[in-house]
């Protein structure tokens, strides 16, 4: 009895050992199972750590660029702006020169309103006195009338009225004098040859028209090309009636070195004094306007 019992127990002990051995080994496997998967993703989660961190530096490196131009852009705006700022400083007003300029009285200028008259009253006598229109009339064959010669006057009144809008408000406010000055000695020539009132009414606003459709056409041609300006002096000057191009290009010669020449002159000068000098009609070597001066040197060198 006594040995079957201790070969019971044997074979219990033998079990028990051989259910703990298999729970072991199903324990084992599991856990290299677990250690599998977890290798698995701790792979996959380095992978995509690694590719993360491409995608973030790509994503930097990006952010960088775009930040780059933004400041670039930024300093650009900003250099801008200061110029503008700059620019606007020149013509800046106060609240009460705009409220009593938008009323249609005139603000407060660089010089006095009488030295700005004379002034421009000796620009508009320059403009008629120093210009040769016999030969005007001759080069260009153009009737010998007085709708001739304010066609001519207009032209290089308007010369000095481009000039003049360079010099700010005074400028401004001289091209509106100049341009007085010229209403007024056309109704006066109008008088002395003879011309009646009511006649000389309607001549004078159908200049009027012309004048300020002309001062746009004029506008538009210095601006563009000489096709452009050279339609315009067609239609102005000469009244859609020239047949010969080579006047046309001779005019428009003469206006592109004239404008030239005026933007050469001191604006101090020309808003204390008036003074214009014109360029002839014809001249050898018209191109050569403005020379730039020569090179002064000491006696290093330098």
């Amino acid at each position: 009895m006594a040995a079957l019992a201790r070969a019971a127990i044997c074979q219990a002990g033998v079990a028990q050992w051989m259910a703990a051995c298999s729970g072991l080994l199903q324990t084992t496997a599991v856990q290299g199972q677990c250690r599998r998967m977890l290798c698995g993703l701790f792979q996959r989660h380095k992978a995509g750590q690694s590719q993360l961190s491409k995608s973030c530096g790509g994503l930097i490196q990006d952010n960088a660029a775009i930040a780059q131009q933004t400041r670039w852009f930024y300093n650009t705006n900003k250099h801008h702006a200061a110029k503008d700022s700059m620019q606007s400083s020149e013509e800046k007003v106060g609240t009460f020169t705009r409220i009593i300029e938008a009323m249609g009285f005139t603000g407060p200028l660089k010089y006095s309103r009488w030295k700005i008259k004379v002034a421009a009253l000796r620009m508009y006598t320059c403009c008629v006195e120093k210009t040769d229109y016999e030969e005007f009339f001759n080069r260009c064959q153009m009737p010998d009338t007085l709708n001739s010669w304010f066609l001519v006057a207009q032209l290089h009144v308007w010369m000095c009225l481009v000039r003049m809008k360079q010099e700010g408000r005074t400028g401004k406010y001289m091209c509106r004098y100049i341009v007085h000055c010229m209403w007024e000695d056309v109704e006066q020539r109008g008088k002395v040859m003879g011309l009646n009132s009511v006649t000389l009414k309607e001549d004078m606003k159908i200049m009027v028209e012309n004048f300020y459709a002309a001062l746009f056409g004029y506008d538009e041609g210095i601006l563009s090309d000489d096709h452009v300006l050279a339609a315009a002096l067609w239609r102005n000057l000469f009244n859609r009636n020239c047949e010969d191009p080579r006047h046309l290009e001779l005019l428009v010669e003469y206006v592109r070195k004239q404008v030239q020449h005026l933007d050469a002159l001191s604006g101090e000068e020309l808003l204390l004094t008036g003074e214009v000098s014109w360029r002839p009609l014809l001249e050898s070597n018209a191109r050569s306007i403005l020379r730039p001066p020569a090179p002064v040197y000491n006696d290093e060198g330098l």
